[in-house]
């Protein structure tokens, strides 16, 4: 993607649907009989990763614009081959839902993203204690629960999303009751539970600490409609404050962003919440944030930490990011030091030393976010900034050059 830098964006752009609440919902479809319709899909590789998934098993799946029309009443397959599994790491989520319909999944250890260890001990433990036989070998999960899974108690050590999306999955049509303490809050685990009660399912408590899911016989289809992204609106965000713009976001849910707009007002930047809509005004410059700790839901998202530093790179003053989620997530900082930031990173520390303006280079993404936090500072950069490693950003942002020229930035891909 080719940058001309340090212009200004103004106008108003509309939101996409969430990736991680399209993912898991998808997912879930393996649990319905008839068809469901799903609106504000957006198109990203790795929602057509788990497409790829769904006609594998089975499923038939077509998209309309943003709705995906979705029947998975002739599933009959428990496998997923590791070419499938290894186009991104949310592949895990399919595991739940297999193993229920068939009492069988096998399928590898997902690929994506390489953000350090993100271990799936907690959704395999969690699915041991419902009653699942799990044996792994050479790379390869083969769990079977011949009498079906059984409603538990179960206790998360970490409040991961992605086990609490599994474990939900697997629970809805397991019989007897399931807890899970310690859940993850994520709007995205609401999203899911909405659509499973929509389909008749019994989930209560989702978006706080203790979910409680009582096991059906059936579930049947309904219409839903995918929530907005809260990080796409978080970068957006970013790509307003660091170019010193006034923009409009629509088709946003102002409650899912409650940590990243009070950091941005810390910065200086102005932001009024209306019916959906965000005014986002940002100062000459930005302010320094003097401390942005990474925790899970209601805290600062993780998926937001490189754009945000992105912005802060040319702020005035120092800021510090503490990176409390996962390991190698400050793979972009050798990238903004090739275009004149000022990092220095000791173990999960990042001290951002705001300077005046970056200076156009050529950079290499290594995961999604990275992908939007190099794009976000060649917005800031004098001259041209050329950002490769595209096909990171096209997991989780869709048609974003559209979106930026349409706000005025000079962006193309080639």
């Amino acid at each position: 993607m080719l940058i001309e830098g340090a212009k200004k964006l103004s106008g108003e752009v509309e939101v996409q649907g969430a990736k991680n609440s399209a993912l898991p919902i998808l997912a879930a479809t393996i649990l319905c009989s008839g068809e469901n319709v799903l609106h504000n899909c957006s198109n990203l590789s790795d929602v057509d990763a788990a497409v790829k998934i769904l006609r594998y098993l089975g499923g038939n799946v077509s998209r309309h614009h943003k709705t995906m029309l979705v029947t998975t009443d002739d599933i009959h397959r428990y496998d997923i081959p590791h070419s499938l599994m290894r186009e991104m790491r949310s592949s895990i989520v399919f595991l739940g839902a297999v193993l229920s319909r068939h009492k069988r999944a096998r399928l590898s250890f997902p690929g994506g993203c390489e953000l350090g260890p993100r271990p799936i001990d907690l959704h395999l433990k969690a699915l041991r204690q419902m009653g699942a036989s799990i044996k792994e070998h050479h790379g390869v999960l083969d769990c079977t629960a011949p009498k079906g899974l059984k409603g538990t108690r179960i206790a998360l050590s970490f409040p991961s999303v992605g086990a609490t999306e599994n474990i939900i999955l697997a629970a809805v049509k397991a019989s007897g009751t399931t807890t899970i303490t310690n859940a993850a809050r994520e709007p995205e685990i609401c999203d899911l539970a909405e659509f499973l009660n929509k389909c008749g399912a019994k989930i209560y408590g989702a978006g706080e600490g203790t979910i409680v899911i009582d096991g059906v016989d059936r579930l049947g289809s309904t219409q839903h409609t995918i929530i907005s992204d809260r990080i796409v609106a978080a970068t957006l965000m970013c790509c307003g404050a660091v170019t010193g713009s006034e923009i409009l976001l629509k088709g946003i849910i102002s409650e899912h962003l409650g940590s990243v707009i009070s950091t941005f007002e810390e910065a200086g930047c102005k932001i009024v919440c209306s019916k959906g809509n965000m005014y986002f005004k940002a100062p000459q410059r930005l302010k320094a944030v003097k401390s942005i700790r990474t925790m899970p839901y209601p805290g600062f998202p993780t998926d937001a930490q490189a754009p945000v530093m992105s912005a802060l790179s040319v702020a005035e003053g120092t800021s510090c990011f503490v990176e409390n989620i996962f390991e190698s997530r400050f793979k972009h900082v050798g990238e903004l030091l090739r275009l004149g930031a000022n990092i220095k990173v000791e173990g999960r520390v990042a001290v951002v030393e705001g300077i005046e303006s970056l200076s156009g280079a050529f950079v290499e993404a290594q995961d999604l976010r990275g992908a939007a936090s190099l794009i976000t500072a060649g917005l800031a950069a004098e001259g041209t900034t050329e950002v490769a490693g595209i096909k990171y950003l096209e997991r989780g942002y869709e048609n974003f050059e559209v979106v930026l020229s349409d706000l005025g930035a000079a962006v193309k891909k080639i």
